[in-house]
Formats: structure tokens, sequence, C-alpha cells
């Protein structure tokens, strides 16, 4: 079975006959070994990139369009902790300080890792230090002298005690502080996930924030896109009263606005849904929370955007180290079960004085002690080498599903690379069709004040122009959100600032 050893300390004892040489040899052996494998870091990612093609030095640039500038790829740039204030906007930072206060996620969170910490603590105090107990007791006896070996006559008397019992198992091999190991390795993984959850809180709200300002936006250029369909079925009724147009024609325009004014209530129910999950996400009820109005204009778009390489991703992502954790938590628990084969040493000892009368009960002549050495070794055991088993299956599985996080990580940050690269080029085709809809409105309007045109073709116009201030919106939000996303993917900088050490190191 694995194991690891080390130097044998020095113990000085008095010696007392073989008690005292056993006692000598045992407390030598205590420390000195602990099976089980020692936990290794697993090897961070080999691949220089996340992409199977390189990425551009920086995203393409949208003409004359806000939001719209490119962004450059550095690489080996930090994520800073507070990363949500490099979208310039003072509503949003105050938002996200006063979820991170009093969001119940983050409490029950808190709470969590307390209670592991805790859990550490008590098993810690239980295993590395001795036992001590005291007692103190009196009780009445009535007794015939024949009890005692004499003729007739009967006795009553009172036996009065007092002591001190210390007792401690001896972690020879190591079971006990393997299973500390593990207690620490879970407090670990509870600290990850409230680095996890803080990170995803802050997350949540950036994007729903920027979410409530596309949807009114968004409304904004419906209503003036129904403004105008309205003005055009206005027109056809009275050209058709006048026998200018079918009755086909003006039934088709008004199909239009009825479609455009439909579209305007889930466009207005997904505004006021972002609002009750921003009170939400804050810690308020969705009744009685003052949430701000958000708009595109609150936003700036970060010149710089942060590029971790992989190895360096694999410790700034809180899911990965949780799953670190976990391993090592695994691997310790293995180190339990094999502890579990060899033997198990206590040692107890006692220290107490009996007398009948309280006034002689400290005298020279009350003092009792002893001193007990126990050592137990299973000879057979048929579950034993199947709890090895189990637990070695366990630290397979949770090897296994730390792979698994960092290959996610990994797909995570690829994805959200290329959705920055290609809703740039969305942004860029977009922003290019607004003003190609603004100048062909701009020239249909100065042909309308000459009467070259109808009405009905500026109407025309101008529906074609707010549509692509639809589509222009949607495009902006997505590249804001993307770089949220990445800020996200790359672990959120919670590393620098949140002391996330290990709690078997700091022990």
């Amino acid at each position: 079975m694995p194991y690891r050893s080390c130097a044998v300390n020095r113990v000085h004892v008095v010696r007392s006959g073989r008690t005292g040489l056993w006692l000598a040899a045992v407390l030598s052996l205590m420390g000195c070994t602990t099976v089980g494998p020692d936990f290794k870091q697993p090897a961070p990612p080999t691949v220089a990139g996340y992409t199977a093609q390189d990425l551009p030095p920086q995203t393409a640039a949208a003409p004359s369009t806000v939001l719209g500038d490119s962004q450059r790829f550095v690489p080996g740039q930090s994520v800073p902790a507070q990363w949500w204030q490099n979208f310039g906007s003072s509503k949003l930072n105050a938002l996200i300080e006063q979820a991170l206060q009093a969001s119940p996620s983050l409490a029950a969170a808190q709470a969590t890792l307390r209670q592991a910490q805790q859990a550490y603590a008590a098993e810690a105090g239980a295993s590395q230090y001795p036992q001590v107990d005291a007692d103190l007791g009196a009780q009445r006896q009535h007794a015939t002298n024949a009890n005692f070996g004499q003729r007739g006559g009967e006795r009553t008397f009172s036996l009065y005690n007092a002591g001190i019992k210390v007792s401690y198992n001896l972690d020879v091999f190591g079971g006990n502080r393997r299973a500390l190991e593990s207690l620490a390795a879970q407090a670990d993984y509870q600290r990850y996930q409230l680095a996890g959850a803080r990170l995803t809180l802050a997350a949540n709200i950036v994007t729903t924030a920027m979410a409530q300002a596309q949807y009114a936006a968004q409304i904004d250029a419906t209503e003036a896109i129904l403004a105008a369909q309205q003005a055009q079925v206005d027109i056809a009724h009275k050209r058709f009263e006048l026998g200018a147009i079918a009755r086909g024609d003006e039934l088709s325009l008004q199909t239009q606005l009825e479609q455009t004014r439909a579209s305007l209530p889930p466009l207005r129910n997904q505004l006021q849904q972002t609002k009750h999950l921003l009170a939400v996400l804050v810690g308020e009820a969705p009744g009685a929370a003052n949430i701000p109005q958000f708009s595109l204009s609150d936003f700036t778009l970060p010149a710089d955007i942060p590029l971790l390489v992989p190895s360096e991703l694999v410790r700034q992502r809180p899911d990965i180290q949780a799953s670190e954790a976990l391993l090592r938590a695994a691997n310790a628990d293995y180190g339990v079960a094999i502890s579990k084969s060899y033997p198990q040493i206590n040692l107890s000892a006692s220290l107490a004085t009996q007398a009948l009368a309280t006034s002689s009960l400290f005298g020279p002549g009350s003092l009792i002690w002893s001193l007990v050495g126990q050592v137990a070794q299973p000879l057979f055991n048929g579950g034993l080498q199947a709890g090895v088993n189990a637990k070695q299956a366990s630290f397979d599985a949770a090897a296994a599903n730390y792979q698994q996080s960092v290959l996610q990580g990994l797909r995570n940050v690829a994805d959200v690379l290329r959705a920055l690269d290609n809703g740039a080029q969305t942004l860029q085709a977009q922003a290019a069709a607004n003003a190609a809809a603004q100048t062909a409105l701009d020239l249909i309007q100065q042909q309308y004040q000459l009467g070259s045109v109808s009405y009905l073709q500026l109407l025309t116009a101008q529906q074609q122009a707010q549509q692509t201030r639809v589509n222009l919106i949607a495009a902006q939000t997505q590249r804001l959100s993307n770089t949220a996303a990445l800020y996200q993917a790359m672990g959120g900088g919670w590393s620098n600032t949140a002391n996330v050490h290990s709690a078997s190191a700091s022990k």
C-alpha cells in the first residue's frame, strides 16, 4: 500500500520498566508515516491558444457608431477585480456593490463556507490534541460486614472520588491527518464556490442592465415604426375612399401595422422582467426596489481586452479551482481508507483520588492512577479492500471531472473570443446598413420637399431606417454582453483580491 514516511522524532520519556520503553517506541513513531499518495497538482494545459485559427490583434470597428470602436486583445493582462467598472457606468457600479452586500445567494454561500471551516476546526481539535475529562463524584453505600469478609454487623459509608482522564489517538499512520486534508480541501471548495457566486452575480447584473437598455431602446424604435405605419394606413384609407388604390393594398398596410403593434408587448414584458431580476439580484423585492433605468449611452466599450494564456486560466477560474479542491479531497479520502488497514493505537491515562471522607479526599493515601495502551490491528475484514477500491474510484471520477471542467473552461473562452470577433463584424455591417438607411431617408426627405416623391414613399423610408436602428441596437448590446462574458470567462479577477488560499496550507 502507498505510504509516506519521515524521520523518526526524538522523544524523551521517564523510563519505567517495560511500560516506559514501550511508550517511548510508540511515541517515536507518532507523525512519521502518512499512508496514501500525496496530492500532486494537475499539470496545466499545454495548448498555447484557445482557437484553432489565430485571433486578429483587434476586432473590427464600426464607422462613426456608438460602441463601435475596435477592441485590442492584450495577452497576459490580468483581469481587474472590479472589472465591471471598465464599462464606465456609475449606476451599474452602485447596483453591484449593493448586491455584494445584500444578496441572499451570497449570504448562503458565505454561511456554507463558515460551516466547512468550522467542520475542519472541530476535527482538528478532536484529532490533533488529547482529550481531557474531569470526574467528580460521590456515593452513599450500605453493606453488611460479610461483604468485607467479616462476621455480622452492617456498615454505611460515603465514597468520594475526583480525577482527570486523558485519552489520545496516536495518528501513527496518518489517517487523522488525511481526514484533515480532506476537510481542508472541502473548505477550499466552498471558498471557490463563494468566489464563483460573486463572479456570477456581478456578471448577471451587468448583462441584465445591458439587456434593459436594449429593450428600452428597441421599444422607442418600434414605437417610431408604429407611428410611421399608422400614418401610412391613414393615407391608404383616404386613397381607398377616393378610389386611388384597391382594398387589398390598404389591408396589407393594416396587417403590417398590427404585426408591429403585437411586437411591443413582448418587448415591454422583457423590459419589466429585467427590472424584476435586477431587484432580486440586489436582494430586494421587485415591488419595493428602486431600480435605475439604463440606456446604451450609459456604457462605454473597454478598448483593451485581457487574454490569459490557458495555463494561467486554470488558476484564475473559480470553477476549475473548485474542481481541483474536490480532487484533493478525494485523494485524502483515499489515504483515510488505506489507513484503516493499519494498526490503531490509543493511549489513555487517569489520575484520581478516592476516599471515604471529603477531608481526606486529596490526602497522600488516596491517590490512584492508571496508564493504558491499546493497539487494534485488523486481521480480517472483507470490506476493507472494497472501501479502498471505492475511494480509488472516487478519486478517478474527481480527476475526470477536473479535466472536464478545464475543457469546458477552455471552450467557454474560445466561444466568447469568437463571439467578440464575429459580433464586431456584425456591428460593423449593421452600422453600415444603418448609415445607408439614414442616407436614403435624407434623400427621400429632400425629394419630398421638392415634390418629386410621395408622402407614402417618405413614410416607407422612415420605417426602413427605424428597423435598421432596431437591428443596430441589438448588435451594440450583444457586443457589450460579449465583453462582459469574456471578463467572466477569464475568472473575473477574484483571485487578485479574494485571498483565496488553500486552507490546508495555512494550517
